[in-house]
């Protein structure tokens, strides 16, 4: 009798368990997301008191079930179910965008080369309001393709760049006392000459990079260019210096044997003068060759007052002692133009309508 019980309950149990599967289906998901922060850890409740239910890494695959204020529901590909925020997730659309764009950025050539300054983040446009894509922490290898000015917020400017208060201004504005009256008649004057001049926008430089993460991914976007180190070779940061030029980007034209046997490359140096958010990518140019009779770095060029666009074109040389030819598009007169240039040993020209022109050299 026990035996008939037992196995009654068996069989029931398991029609039971078959109905269920074959009638119960889970609640269809909204939309498709992506994990947007390194670690994204999901919660049993979107209540302030709650537990971690699983762990998700950055660009897993996550099912929208539910939204409630910043608190969203995800289902992971492993089925587990559970609450993070809103800004830890990415959505299809801006995920394959960010896959475009590292798609497009591997074919590009690489301007320069550079680590991140401080904890960064990078998005999916140039702007401080554009998407963010993932943060990156300080000391994260970048590569450099491409460079867009973006107009700054007027909320985004930091109050360490306004004018500082002058104290002892301060001291004598005391209420009921003539300077003061004097003062504020002096700073009315001001605020309505002020208020009729527009300020002119500020602007900063962002550059399109490919981060290289620890854990070998490699990401696109782009990131604010002063939080970029750039890794630029010595001695050329000094040469920059020396010469009042902040440095934009380089490239290596050859190599050369020292007396030494040493192979020495001879660099091609952009930079500009004054701030970031020039609509130029670079304003000079400089090629440093090596000297064998010294046994240093001179100055074989320079060229000033050029509007330039990165990348620069060099043509591959057909051998060690073969001239080196590199352009770029230059929009000093308004409409681009190719400027193409021309190494022949330590001698720079300009190519210009078939002619060359004379070189500009200097000696260090």
């Amino acid at each position: 009798m026990i035996r008939k019980v037992l196995l009654g309950t068996a069989l029931l149990t398991v029609l039971i368990v078959a109905l269920y599967a074959r009638f119960h289906h889970s609640a269809p998901p909204l939309e498709t997301a992506y994990a947007g922060s390194r670690t994204v850890t999901l919660y049993s409740t979107s209540a302030q008191v709650r537990e971690p239910v699983a762990t998700v890494s950055f660009g897993d695959r996550l099912e929208v079930l539910q939204r409630f204020q910043n608190q969203v529901k995800v289902r992971t590909a492993a089925g587990m179910v559970g609450w993070t925020e809103e800004g830890d997730l990415l959505s299809a659309d801006l995920w394959q965008t960010l896959k475009d764009l590292e798609t497009k950025s591997a074919t590009m050539p690489v301007v320069a080369r550079g680590h991140t300054r401080v904890l960064s983040n990078l998005h999916i446009e140039p702007g401080r309001d554009s998407p963010r894509v993932r943060q990156l922490n300080k000391d994260i290898s970048i590569d450099l393709m491409a460079r867009q000015p973006a107009l700054v917020a007027p909320a985004a400017i930091s109050s360490a760049e306004e004018e500082p208060v002058d104290a002892a201004a301060f001291d004598s504005a005391k209420p009921g006392s003539h300077k003061a009256n004097e003062r504020q008649s002096q700073d009315r004057k001001s605020k309505d000459r002020d208020s009729d001049e527009k300020p002119e926008p500020k602007k900063e430089d962002w550059w399109l990079v490919r981060a290289h993460i620890a854990d070998q991914t490699v990401l696109a976007g782009w990131l604010l260019g002063r939080f970029v180190e750039l890794d630029v070779p010595s001695p050329l940061p000094d040469y920059a210096t020396s010469a009042g030029m902040r440095i934009v980007a380089w490239s290596e034209l050859n190599r050369v044997p020292s007396e030494s046997g040493k192979p020495m490359t001879q660099y091609l140096l952009l930079g500009a003068h004054g701030p970031e958010g020039q609509p130029c990518d670079f304003t000079a140019l400089r090629v440093y060759t090596w000297g064998k009779q010294r046994e240093r770095y001179e100055t074989a060029f320079v060229e000033s007052n050029v509007c330039g666009k990165l990348p620069i074109q060099r043509l591959a040389a057909a051998g060690p002692q073969a001239d080196i030819t590199f352009s770029f598009l230059d929009a000093s007169n308004g409409k681009p133009q190719r400027r193409t240039y021309q190494m022949h040993q330590t001698i720079v020209r300009r190519v210009q309508d078939g002619s060359d022109q004379k070189s500009r050299k200097r000696s260090r």
